[in-house]
């Protein structure tokens, strides 16, 4: 029977009698307060003054010597002391960042470069060219038709690539991976940028004593070992990490005597605005009567495998014992030039 008109009819309510409501979303939380810098400084207790006899025992690491504390570097790791000229290689100084020592600087690790085909043909821009075998050939025979002429003048030879393809893809990303690591791009010729020395300014004719002239035959044989370079053929070198001296190159197979290894290359400045430069791989390319027309090659930014040898050791009579290779400067049409050679 229906209800009585006007009423609603009344809903069941639960057997325990109680009444049913909807749950409520819970509240957000506050939001995070964070305390100013002024708070924490005037909580912060007061840091215990480093005075001059904190540090009085320090000594050396490597000569054991506390003399000359302003030319200590302290370890950022162990807080242990090196002097600047007992590093090696020498810091010219005080690194403007975190300096770790040679024992917690060893365990740096570095992003290897993928050895990929393609990845090192656009890292080191490779040009395609003629098949390799006929540039070989064409190298060989030059060899053996100038055999009387190399024995009388020591000409300079063309470096042999590493036949393994395998083998030279590990030797370019060895060298990809240090000039990664070191922020550099690679180049294979001398840079003039703006605000620097123009290519106007490097003048054989400027250097004082003359400059050597690059003969004929050696004209070929660097041109040779340029064409190699942009076809992805490259010397047997290895560009290893070593704690101690950083990035060094090894020989990766058998290299003949006044073998031509590479150019010496970067960006092209005065020497008088490099005076005060903590670069320790600049390489002078002109010297001339005028210091101020003198001009060096800075390889901090831009660069190729001559950055990382350090086999240059003729300063001393011990040295000259051990050098193994050679940079010689030439006239080469007019400019100047550095090259390394074994």
């Amino acid at each position: 029977m229906s209800p009585p008109s006007g009423r609603v009819a009344d809903s069941p309510s639960p057997a325990n009698c109680s009444v049913r409501k909807r749950t409520a979303a819970p509240p957000p939380p506050p939001p995070k307060k964070y305390r100013s810098m002024a708070e924490i400084m005037r909580v912060a207790k007061p840091a215990v003054p480093v005075t001059g006899e904190y540090y009085s025992d320090l000594r050396c690491e490597e000569c054991r010597s506390g003399d000359c504390d302003e030319e200590m570097l302290l370890c950022d790791r162990c807080d242990r002391g090196y002097h600047l000229y007992c590093l090696r290689p020498v810091a010219v100084r005080v690194p403007s960042g975190p300096w770790f020592c040679p024992s917690c600087g060893g365990e740096r690790q570095f992003r290897r470069f993928p050895m990929m085909q393609t990845k090192i043909i656009d890292f080191f821009r490779i040009q395609g060219a003629e098949e390799k075998s006929g540039h070989s050939q064409d190298g060989r025979k030059r060899k053996r038709s100038s055999l009387v002429m190399y024995k009388k003048r020591r000409r300079i030879l063309p470096f042999t690539p590493t036949e393994n393809s395998a083998r030279r893809l590990e030797q370019m990303s060895s060298l990809a991976t240090a000039l990664i690591a070191m922020h550099m791009k690679f180049s294979n010729e001398l840079i003039y940028m703006p605000r620097m020395a123009p290519k106007s300014a490097n003048q054989a004719n400027l250097e004082k004593g003359g400059m050597q002239v690059l003969p004929k035959e050696d004209k070929e044989t660097l041109e040779l070992c340029r064409s190699m370079y942009k076809r992805g053929e490259c010397p047997p070198l290895l560009v290893v990490f070593d704690p101690l001296e950083g990035f060094t190159v090894q020989a990766d197979g058998p290299i003949k005597d006044m073998t031509l290894i590479t150019e010496y290359t970067g960006d092209v400045d005065y020497l008088k605005n490099r005076e005060h430069d903590d670069c320790d791989s600049m390489m002078t390319l002109l010297l001339a009567k005028d210091p101020s027309d003198s001009l060096v090659v800075c390889p901090d930014k831009r660069g190729n495998i001559a950055r990382f040898i350090n086999g240059i050791n003729n300063h001393s009579r011990d040295g000259r014992k051990k050098e193994n290779l050679k940079c010689v400067r030439y006239d080469v049409d007019g400019y100047g030039l550095s090259n390394m050679s074994i």
